[in-house]
């Protein structure tokens, strides 16, 4: 679907490594300035799959319009170590461009497409497909063959090389990844040289810590966000976190509530209910199967948006099948009834009704 010369590449990595920092007049103009939508919760999507173990593109899009039905501020894929790890190239760049299109019809959401790879090139050949689709934001993880700061600080400037659109840094690799978190130095030298650069999901240890140190760089960083599931977002939210990034998607609709009931200042009582409820919720994954993915099928599933609820899976200690694994989740009426029980605590702050999957007909 999408070819990157040797060369063509080659040449765009020795270009970023040569340069000075690019927008160099703008740097001071748009120092600290952030894209005013970029903020609140940006929910990675769950991939649906068919019964067969085949990406279910239409229900991507479907996710993509309740996301928005829900009035979250954005939505992010593919970004979760299955999503990135267990998909095909062509899978995912297939998957782009469903959301790209769908994203074009709806209201709210904004799309962020995730943009990273094994090492620069494969990053840069995605990069590169994706600016074709032009989202309102991106967003990368580490390289999988990083092994010291250098190789993460010349990766990120290979980026900056062919996008000037809103780049977040997730702090984190994937499964594989046995390199090191950039530090707060880094991404905020990073920040400092790139104004579409400075918005960071955190989710590396000490995260508290380093959420402070982030939120004392302002300016040049420019969005802090919340990750690891929800769990603490109450906490870093008090301290200035500014979103929340997470696979947690099917919830969209509560999350976006506490974000404006935080924002607004009207309710505190509120904001501490509703995210308790949340919290009760996602405890689940201590006595359910899976967490991120998991129990959550079933909710997909309850909501119209999935018709199964299969996943691929990783092979033995995280390896990478050489062909798709997958199986379907199954639950017993116990583990059914805990999950509608502690679901139906969080209504009072979900949107009622169901969403027009109109904008999802491709």
């Amino acid at each position: 679907m999408l070819r990157v010369s040797t060369a063509g590449t080659a040449g765009a990595i020795a270009a970023t490594l040569v340069r000075q920092p690019a927008h160099g007049a703008d740097v001071l103009a748009d120092a600290g300035v952030a894209d005013p939508r970029i903020q609140g919760p940006f929910l990675i999507l769950s991939t649906p799959f068919t019964a067969s173990g085949a990406v279910d593109f239409d229900a991507l899009a479907r996710q993509a319009c309740y996301v928005d039905w829900c009035g979250c501020p954005g939505m992010i894929w593919p970004q979760s170590g299955d999503s990135v790890d267990l998909l095909t190239t062509d899978e995912k760049l297939k998957g782009m461009e469903v959301l790209a299109k769908t994203a074009r019809k709806l209201s709210t959401t904004a799309l962020c497409l995730g943009v990273q790879g094994k090492d620069t090139a494969e990053m840069l050949m995605f990069a590169e497909h994706v600016e074709k689709l032009a989202p309102p934001a991106i967003i990368s993880r580490p390289p999988d063959s990083g092994k010291t700061e250098d190789d993460l600080r010349q990766y990120w400037h290979a980026l900056a090389s062919v996008t000037k659109r809103p780049a977040f840094i997730q702090t984190t690799g994937g499964v594989t990844y046995k390199g090191p978190i950039p530090s707060v130095d880094l991404l905020r030298e990073l920040a400092r040289d790139f104004p579409n650069f400075g918005y960071v999901k955190e989710e590396a240890s000490n995260v508290i810590a380093r959420t402070r140190a982030l939120l004392a760089a302002k300016p040049p960083i420019r969005r802090v966000f919340s990750a690891r599931g929800g769990y603490g977002w109450l906490y870093e939210l008090r301290l200035g976190s500014e979103g929340l990034i997470t696979e947690r998607a099917i919830y969209a609709d509560v999350l976006t509530r506490i974000w404006q009931l935080h924002k607004s200042g009207s309710d505190p009582a509120a904001v501490r209910d509703a995210y308790s409820k949340f919290v009760l919720m996602i405890n689940l994954g201590t006595t359910h199967p899976g967490d991120l993915r998991g129990y959550q099928l079933y909710l997909w599933k309850k909501r119209g948006v999935f018709q199964t609820m299969v996943s691929r899976q990783y092979g033995p200690g995280g390896a990478i099948p050489t062909s798709p694994s997958y199986s379907e989740l199954e639950l017993s009426n116990e583990e059914i009834a805990e999950i509608e029980y502690r679901f139906e605590a969080l209504q009072p702050y979900q949107k009622p009704g169901s969403p027009n999957f109109a904008a999802a007909a491709q």
